[in-house]
């Protein structure tokens, strides 16, 4: 199937799980900004979980399919049409030539959609990824947002696709959504920060700022104060590390940030509230609360036992008998 890009929206590029093993070398991790919301779409269709997908922010892209598969659309809700009726998110959907995918725009429930595709957006892989790294030019589709006249390809999909249409990602098996607190581990530096301004991390309401990005999101709130100074030796930065450089502004790293930083790090996101994170509009509102490393790996697992619910959910859904 090859999908002609009529509309590439307000930011379209092609994401898959990330570009691993290459921090060493200054080369950042990227992928998915939301990977729990990319890894169920792809669940759904059969693929491989680290299958690429466009990511859409905002604005969804205008697609035009040549050729018959499926699709699912996950993440946030960007009011997807195709052929001009509104179609569900987390649900299989058939798709055939000629067939124009479309987006209505935001509608409060997340700001990056997923377009995942029966056997994923084949685009080469650069360095283990077919993730685009938008500041070096590398990956993705020639390393660029995608725009009007680009035509991507889908790679060789699942063969039971056609039976899973219709399939719909229950409720309970969705990423969590709400205003519950983001949670976090303190440290690695918490110990530069001043007691005080730690307690208040946790304490205070934060706004996300207009000048957030797939890098990271920026935070405003009360001043957070350094016991001396707002720099440490560089050292690596995880996904969900909460920066507070001189300004007293926190700062949560997301896919695309730096391989290394400079400033203290008062605390670590975990990675399923950093995506949760990666969700919020300019001018939303989060608070954060604290989890030790131990109960941040019970959440990770709980989050696999999902994705393994899931996977078991569909196969149940495509083996039914026909006549269902």
């Amino acid at each position: 199937m090859r999908l002609h890009i009529e509309h590439g929206g307000a930011l379209t590029t092609v994401q898959d799980l990330g570009r691993f093993g290459h921090l060493a070398e200054g080369v950042p991790q990227s992928g998915a900004a939301d990977a729990p919301s990319l890894v169920r779409g792809n669940i759904l269709l059969g693929n491989d979980e680290n299958a690429a997908a466009l990511e859409m922010t905002l604005l969804g892209a205008r697609v035009r399919f040549e050729g018959t598969g499926a699709i699912a659309l996950t993440g946030g809700d960007l009011r997807p049409r195709l052929n001009g009726m509104d179609v569900p998110m987390w649900t299989v959907l058939r798709v055939s030539d000629g067939d124009v995918l479309s987006f209505g725009g935001i509608c409060g429930r997340g700001i990056r959609a997923y377009l995942c595709v029966a056997g994923g957006v084949d685009v080469p892989p650069v360095m283990g990824s077919r993730s685009t790294y938008l500041k070096a030019s590398l990956g993705g589709h020639e390393g660029r947002a995608l725009k009007s006249g680009d035509v991507l390809t889908s790679g060789e999909a699942w063969i039971g696709w056609p039976r899973a249409v219709g399939c719909s990602c229950p409720d309970v098996l969705r990423p969590a959504c709400g205003d519950v607190p983001l949670l976090a581990v303190v440290g690695p530096q918490d110990d530069l920060i001043a007691p005080e301004s730690v307690e208040t991390f946790f304490d205070s309401e934060w706004t996300v700022t207009p000048q957030s990005d797939r890098m990271g999101v920026r935070l405003s709130g009360p001043e957070l104060k350094h016991r001396n100074s707002a720099d440490i030796v560089s050292d690596a930065i995880p996904l969900g590390a909460v920066q507070v450089p001189g300004s007293g502004q926190p700062i949560v790293m997301l896919a695309d940030r730096q391989t290394t930083g400079g400033y203290v790090k008062i605390a670590v996101v975990h990675a399923l509230d950093a995506a949760r994170l990666a969700q919020k509009m300019p001018g939303e509102k989060v608070r954060f609360a604290r989890i030790t490393q131990e109960e941040g790996i019970d959440l990770s697992r709980a989050e696999r036992a999902q994705l393994d619910e899931l996977r078991r959910f569909v196969s149940a859904y495509t083996a039914r008998p026909k006549e269902q």
